[in-house]
């Protein structure tokens, strides 16, 4: 399954109002509980508990851990308890795909690289272009130089789609991962955009492939034209 197909499993995991309920108790202490204090609290029988506490550690949204809970070790101590905390994974679905972590990113770099006395428009174009590399880098697929960039740019939300105009071959990008603050901030936001496509242009090596401006509404602001 793909990450979003995960980050929907989680969540589909929490349509159950039973599950939904333990994992509020869950999550509201500050100590992990076991299954007959979350079975209690939930109001259901505890090997229901079970199975849905279980559920929820699959899905990544629990944790487990094993500890006596008299203080007592030894012979005699009886067998650790199982017992359930939250676990470290955020999960949110956002639709259209956003990615304002990865701009988020950017701009904090370029932000430290300004204080030590960096031009902060250089080091925008620098950060942007610096983690498009980084992404074209990891990608191990196959194609044409618009097949490899369109792989690339999906898993940041970009939803490429390839034309065949003849005579020109290009890649619209019909969807902007940081809308909401390139709506405020559009200057900004599409030269990040832009570098950060170019970036990934030169992870991949392309050499007729070019990243450009042009924005229209409801899409993003660059598009790739070979």
């Amino acid at each position: 399954m793909d990450e979003v197909g995960d980050k929907f499993s989680a969540i589909g995991a929490l349509a159950d109002p039973v599950r939904r309920r333990l994992y509020g108790y869950v999550t509201s202490c500050t100590e992990a509980v076991g299954r007959e204090e979350a079975a209690e609290a939930a109001g259901v029988p505890v090997h229901s508990a079970r199975f849905h506490l279980d559920r929820l550690v699959e899905e990544g949204l629990l944790e487990v851990e094993f500890r006596r809970l008299s203080g007592r070790s030894g012979p005699g101590a009886g067998r650790p308890a199982k017992l359930y905390r939250r676990s470290n994974q955020e999960v949110a679905v956002s639709l259209p795909g956003r990615s304002y972590d990865l701009v988020g990113g950017v701009l904090a770099a370029a932000v430290d690289r300004s204080l030590a006395g960096e031009s902060l428009p250089d080091a925008l174009a620098e950060e942007a272009r610096a983690a498009g590399r980084q992404a074209a880098a990891a990608h191990e697929g196959a194609g044409d130089e618009l097949d490899r960039a369109a792989a690339v740019l999906a898993g940041e939300g970009y939803e490429p789609s390839r034309g065949q105009a003849a005579p020109v071959d290009d890649l619209e990008l019909r969807n902007c991962p940081f809308d909401s603050l390139a709506r405020e901030h559009p200057e900004l936001v599409c030269g990040i955009n832009l570098e950060y496509v170019g970036g990934v242009l030169d992870g991949l090596r392309c050499r007729h492939a070019n990243a450009c401006l042009d924005p229209a509404p409801d899409r993003c602001c660059v598009r790739i034209r070979a």
